[in-house]
């Protein structure tokens, strides 16, 4: 069952009870008494814990007064005036960017590039940067400057060029950008073209460009095979007709006779000693030989 309580139970429970002898018209001057320590306390413990900040490893803090840069400060726990101090952490880290942008080639075709940029700053120069270019240094100098320098660098080649010597163009980007932000005292350690997209028209155009190349490069290495072919067949028949030419030219009086000699020898060689029944040839007709039986 839900307990009731009344007023004067609830004043008691924070002890803060009618005085009998006012008649419970004002509250019992111990009670506020008593508030007003734990009122102290409180203010006491949480100012207190806003007198101190912690710097991690790998950060360095500005502190202000008022608006005024006091003094930097390097990891550790530190103390500042709560109310009148504030205090600004810059990482001397290696930090990533990432920038996305659109540029167009020298023959005007449009891209889409993201680059991401990975960068620092030095302990020594984080007052400096606070003071010039602010917490937001990436938005305000990073980020437009390597935009800029892609756009610059991109004009100057076409499109197709760009897609062929990518990594040459970012070695490009790199250089000109290191240089750049090293004046505003930002340590640039790398820049990468993680992404690059022309229009899909473009790339359509790019694509049947290389399908024809092939074909053109083959279509060359059939025309050189078949002329290759031909003349392999020419130098053949050349030489055939040479051979040819060489045995007509060796051919003599003295040769044929011999050859005859030579047919006349494997004839008797061939001879099985029978006479032939008939004898005639260059015209005369065959007359048997011994009568017929």
């Amino acid at each position: 069952m839900t307990e009731k309580y009344s007023l004067e139970d609830i004043l008691k429970l924070f002890g803060w009870e009618k005085s009998e002898r006012s008649g419970g018209g004002n509250m019992d001057k111990g009670a506020f008494g008593r508030f007003g320590i734990v009122f102290i306390v409180f203010a006491v413990v949480f100012f207190g814990m806003m007198a101190f900040f912690v710097v991690s490893p790998g950060e360095v803090a500005i502190k202000t007064r008022m608006g005024k840069v006091v003094d930097s400060y390097e990891e550790g726990v530190h103390f500042k005036m709560p109310v009148f101090e504030a205090i600004t952490k810059f990482s001397i880290q290696i930090q990533r960017a990432d920038i996305k942008t659109e540029a167009f080639s020298r023959d005007l075709q449009t891209m889409k590039a993201e680059l991401v940029v990975n960068h620092r700053i030095q302990k020594t120069t984080v007052v400096s940067i606070f003071r010039n270019l602010g917490p937001n240094y990436v938005d305000r100098v990073v980020d437009p400057a390597v935009q800029e320098i892609f756009k610059s660098i991109a004009s100057n080649y076409s499109a197709e060029k760009i897609i062929a010597e990518r990594n040459a163009i970012v070695q490009e980007v790199n250089m000109v950008a290191k240089e750049r932000l090293t004046k505003n005292e930002i340590i640039v350690t790398d820049i990468s073209l993680v992404n690059l997209d022309f229009t899909d028209q473009f790339l359509k155009a790019v694509e049947d460009k290389q399908i024809a190349e092939q074909q053109a490069k083959m279509s060359e290495k059939l025309v050189v095979k078949a002329k290759r072919d031909a003349e392999q067949v020419i130098a053949k028949a050349q030489g055939e007709a040479e051979a040819l030419r060489m045995q007509k030219a060796s051919i003599t009086k003295e040769l044929v006779d011999l050859r005859k000699v030579d047919a006349q020898l494997k004839a008797i060689e061939k001879w099985n000693g029978v006479m032939p029944t008939y004898i005639g040839g260059n015209g005369v007709p065959f007359i048997p030989l011994g009568g017929t039986r």
